[in-house]
């Protein structure tokens, strides 16, 4: 196939592409991170405080984003690379290819990831599920201990790689399917936890606003982070699909429809998991002992879900088949994401001149070979997710900088608002993306890599090699940054050959 027939894929239907989109938005960060991050800004009323904050950040941070890239992808059809230059000029090609490069990096040890959760899937189809906190460690460290996590991120990277390699077709009809299954799985196990003895507390817990708590900052720097890491704005993910919409489907019902939804698939992870931690647990456990079981992450911010909730699994009536059905669906997650990644990168190598099958062959072997040290080694896999989690605050507040040098105002006048039957954006989304965006990823790094030096790596900030240190980040985007920089007219040449 070659390379530029990817210029003429379209997604066949508006369902294929808002399933596609949600296949990215929804990902383990609602099911594994969300919940978590949650019990830890809660106070000692609740955590409906922080439900507040982040559902503003829904709207000032990732719903203009999304806005932004449905729209750079249907502009520019090119990946991330060749939109950038095509909205902001030749000379930015270096800034569409860091944002292309953070997607990408996250996506060697995101299947790393996805391979556990399709290990857990098939123990819990397969063996007892552990009934205590010993033995769900075991199961735990028996995983780890030896080559199972190298061997089931070569099936979630060959999995995702045989998907692509169809083009957009082929991601269309799988997301046809996983993502309404994930629905009903996430329903199904809702239904479940809220019927449970004592989970109504669980509820309570997290809906019930402590107000006081609105005036932390870190509350509403965690909700902005939990933002940008679970809806997947800012990424280039939703750029890329963009790029084969069809122009008929207006951008900004689709960024509302997208974000809401993710965010709602966030909601009901939540209330599943508060369920059946209080059902279960608060039977033995005081209140606080409870949230500090939700709050604790374990390691590589593993332990409520590989750790603790197969033990809850294993104490509930009709608990394995619950098992099955949650490891199911975080799967199914993982796996939609792992797929727009892996087609990120792919396209921008296609629009860089190779076939499309050279193209994800390249990405295929190095995305298993680049996910290896995560495979193997739990301390990288944390360090890169802390590096390029953190990068993607940068990777939002380029693409908001590629639509500043375009013009907001022209670029929402003229590229955003020229779909039939869809919403105008006004001057409010040119506000958000010229002056909040930027002003956001500013105070989210700002706020991260204070972190690092007082807390994660207080003793250690100024060493690159301290996996959560401020130099690990400076020094690995520092690189890469300078790396792109020296690249950029070659970048541009080969990716926009006649003008741009």
């Amino acid at each position: 196939m070659p390379g530029h027939s990817d210029t003429e894929q379209r997604f066949t239907s508006r369902i294929g592409l808002l399933l596609s989109v949600l296949g990215i938005a929804v990902g383990t960060g609602n099911i594994w991170r969300f919940p978590r991050i949650a019990a830890q800004n809660g106070g000692a009323e609740g955590a409906g405080a922080f439900l507040i904050a982040w559902i503003v950040f829904l709207f000032i941070w990732s719903i203009p984003l999304i806005i932004a890239e449905y729209a750079l992808g249907r502009h520019g059809r090119k990946g991330v690379v060749g939109s950038f230059i095509k909205t902001a000029g030749k000379r930015f090609a270096w800034m569409g290819a860091f944002v292309a490069f953070v997607a990408t990096a996250i996506m060697f040890y995101y299947s790393v990831v996805a391979g556990w959760c399709v290990y857990y899937l098939l123990t819990s189809v397969t063996q007892p599920l552990p009934l205590d906190l010993q033995g769900a460690t075991a199961v735990w460290e028996g995983f780890q201990s030896g080559g199972l996590p190298l061997l089931f991120h070569a099936l979630a990277m060959g999995g995702g790689v045989f998907i692509v390699v169809k083009g957009i077709s082929g991601i269309e009809r799988v997301n046809k399917v996983l993502i309404p299954v994930l629905f009903l799985i996430v329903l199904i196990s809702v239904l479940r936890a809220v019927t449970l003895p004592g989970a109504g507390q669980g509820l309570a817990f997290l809906f019930t606003p402590q107000l006081d708590l609105l005036t932390r900052p870190s509350l509403w720097l965690e909700a902005l982070t939990q933002n940008a890491w679970d809806t997947g704005a800012g990424w280039g993910l939703i750029l890329t699909y963009g790029a084969y919409m069809q122009r008929k489907h207006g951008i900004v019902k689709n960024a509302f429809i997208t974000g809401i939804g993710n965010n709602v698939v966030s909601l009901l992870a939540a209330i599943m998991i508060f369920g059946t931690v209080f059902a279960v647990l608060g039977a033995e456990m005081s209140r606080p002992e409870v949230l500090e079981v939700m709050k604790s992450s374990g390691p590589a911010s593993t332990g409520l879900t590989f750790i603790w909730m197969p033990q809850l699994f294993a104490s509930m009536p009709f608990g394995r088949g619950m098992a099955m059905l949650f490891f199911l669906g975080l799967s199914f997650a993982a796996f939609s994401s792992l797929i727009s990644m892996i087609e990120l990168a792919t396209r921008v190598l296609v629009d860089a001149g190779l076939q499309r099958k050279q193209a994800i062959g390249c990405v295929g072997v190095f995305g298993f070979v680049l996910g290896v040290p995560s495979a193997l080694y739990l301390d990288f896999l944390g360090n890169q997710d802390f590096v390029w989690g953190v990068a993607l605050m940068i990777s939002g507040a380029f693409v908001a900088l590629a639509i500043v040098r375009y013009g907001a105002g022209d670029f929402g006048r003229n590229v955003v608002s020229n779909g039939g039957g869809d919403w105008s954006v006004g001057k409010t989304w040119a506000f958000l993306i010229r002056f909040a965006v930027p002003a956001q990823a500013v105070a989210l790094l700002v706020w991260w890599l204070y972190l690092s030096a007082t807390e994660y790596a207080p003793d250690s900030w100024y060493n690159p090699f301290d996996a959560y240190s401020v130099m690990t980040c400076f020094a690995q985007w520092g690189a890469v940054i300078l790396l792109f920089v020296l690249m950029n007219r070659f970048l541009a040449r080969r990716t926009m050959p006649t003008g741009g």
